[in-house]
């Protein structure tokens, strides 16, 4: 299938660079897909959009904060962005800027914090780095306290203090600080939104995946089917993969694509290994929806505004109509309506319900 079907022009003043000033006064375009209807609303009136006692499937991956800074032997400047661990807890992929200056062997470190190695680069431009930090301690924990959270590159800032907040959703879970993006989606939700939808009915289940930066990657190849899609780590618990495959109880609701990509990802696994489908889950989810594909365990989906060109758009063109290539013009449409309405695109920007 062509790439450039999945292409639209987004002019760059419609791009969020702050969060809404409260989470759940984002905007909320609702599609309705059996009527083809479109509604406007906020995110607050949420409850009232959905079917009553829907269940609610969220990504409670934390940000990390990977975004270091460090120096070089000959004091030159580094960044340093932690994207995932590899073999062992000393070694991590990572994004470091000058790329081309850090090749294998060169080091760089944080005075009475850590000393870093360069170990080798792979063909996506990433390194892998051995750290040898101060006491033993681990990188993760020393970025926590040294670290920016890593904004998305379309936000054309620095993190301030008010993103290290807003870059996390309420419900993250802080001892799992393992995402180097935001799962964007659950950013409009507020503690009290949660609680209120919980004493109306609805049902929030907890799954686990750590969103990598190929999550912003464009597709560079003109066909889809040669794009090599990126592969990110998740986790499902037993209750939780019960409720998935419940296709007979309430609605079930992914709050953004990445629980889209864990609950298909999970459920396709099992089906295949014609194992029986109880107990906890984890794998790694390097799956490419993308029209006309059919969807398992989901029935509506809560998602942002996404890049022209991305994974994520094909997939949401593909749940707009399963089995169906007809949700690529669809979507056209439905973001040229978002534009003219000026709903604001990407992270931090307005949200969209697919019923």
């Amino acid at each position: 299938m062509d790439t450039d079907l999945f292409d639209y022009e987004l002019p760059p003043e419609q791009i969020a660079q702050v969060p809404a000033r409260h989470r759940d006064q984002s905007r909320l375009l609702c599609v309705n897909r059996e009527s083809g209807e479109i509604s406007h609303h906020i995110f607050r009136e949420l409850p009232n959009l959905l079917p009553k006692g829907s269940r609610l499937f969220r990504n409670v991956a934390s940000v990390l904060k990977a975004r270091l800074s460090a120096n070089l032997p000959t004091g030159g400047k580094v960044e340093c962005l932690l994207l995932n661990p590899a073999q062992t807890p000393e070694e991590w992929w990572c994004l470091l800027k000058p790329g081309r200056k850090l090749q294998q062997g060169r080091t760089f470190k944080v005075k009475n914090r850590f000393t870093a190695e360069v170990l080798e680069k792979n063909e996506d431009g990433q390194s892998l780095v051995r750290f040898k930090c101060e006491n033993d301690r681990a990188i993760d924990e020393i970025a926590e306290e040294l670290g920016k959270l890593p904004l998305p590159p379309y936000i054309g800032r620095q993190s301030e203090p008010q993103d290290t907040e807003r870059y996390q959703t309420v419900y993250a879970d802080h001892q799992h600080k393992i995402a180097a993006a935001a799962p964007t989606a659950g950013l409009h939700f507020t503690e009290r939104l949660v609680s209120e939808m919980q004493a109306q009915g609805f049902a929030f289940h907890d799954l686990l995946l750590r969103v990598g930066l190929g999550t912003f990657k464009p597709i560079q190849s003109k066909k889809l089917e040669d794009h090599p899609m990126h592969s990110e780590l998740y986790k499902i618990s037993e209750a939780t993969f019960l409720e998935i495959q419940n296709n007979k109880g309430a609605p079930r609701v992914a709050v953004g694509t990445t629980s889209v990509r864990t609950i298909e990802d999970a459920l396709r696994k099992k089906a295949k290994e014609g194992t029986s489908l109880t107990g906890a889950f984890s794998s790694e989810a390097n799956l490419f929806l993308y029209p006309p594909e059919e969807f398992l365990g989901v029935d509506a989906l809560i998602t942002n505004f996404h890049l022209p060109r991305s994974t994520l758009l094909c997939l949401v063109s593909a749940f707009l109509t399963p089995r169906s290539t007809d949700g690529i013009e669809w979507l056209k449409k439905i973001y040229a309506e978002a534009l003219r309405e000026g709903y604001r695109f990407y992270s931090y920007g307005d949200a969209m319900l697919i019923l």
